[in-house]
């Protein structure tokens, strides 16, 4: 089971340069309620120097689950200095999309505005459509990474090699999951494509 991934693990998925005009015209479609996909809509939250393992992630969610990401980094009508009306605006695009993912790099469990983003969208999507997605430094062991208390309190997107069990003894299916702890300490967990339906 892979619960904090290395920098560079969804290196495969990445999206070109290109495709982030997609990604820019999005946010004006969404705020004004035009429809232009009936896919899942995932608002992601990152650290802005984040933005190589950023090209990784959408590339993942967007080509293997079919959804539509937004970035406000990449949103052209935030305004260019941040201010009230930029939370204003992440208030409303967080509102109107399906699912909230926190890229948890250190950089992003340290930030103001992701922990910010982190604590509106949990209010706003509860624990049923929130996840973090935990992102260590290269080489770096589990226990250096700094979002453990994060992954105690949020779900987050898990990786299960197919050596893991059920408690019920069957076999857990390879692959990504949605995963959290429930009162009793036990980890529930969903297909990530499952999670990812609205």
């Amino acid at each position: 089971m892979r619960t904090i991934f290395e920098r560079g693990y969804f290196h495969t998925h990445r999206v070109q340069d290109s495709h982030f005009s997609t990604v820019q015209n999005r946010a004006e479609l969404l705020l004004e309620n035009q429809i232009y996909s009936n896919k899942t809509k995932v608002f992601l939250s990152h650290k802005h120097s984040d933005l190589e393992e950023l090209k990784d992630l959408i590339g993942f969610l967007e080509t293997k689950y079919n959804v539509d990401v937004y970035i406000d980094s990449m949103d052209k009508a935030m305004p260019s200095t941040t201010s009230g009306a930029t939370a204003t605006r992440i208030k409303k695009v967080i509102q109107k999309c399906d699912k909230f993912i926190l890229l948890a790099t250190n950089d992003a469990v340290e930030s103001k505005w992701c922990n910010w983003e982190l604590g509106f969208g949990d209010a706003q999507k509860f624990r049923d459509d929130i996840a973090i997605l935990p992102i260590k430094e290269k080489g770096q062991i589990d226990y250096q990474y700094k979002g453990q208390e994060y992954m105690s309190i949020y779900p987050q997107i898990i990786y299960y090699d197919g050596s893991e069990r059920y408690t019920t003894g069957a076999p857990v299916t390879p692959g990504f999951y949605y995963g959290y702890k429930d009162d009793r300490g036990i980890t529930i967990i969903t297909p990530l494509a499952d999670w990812l339906k609205k």
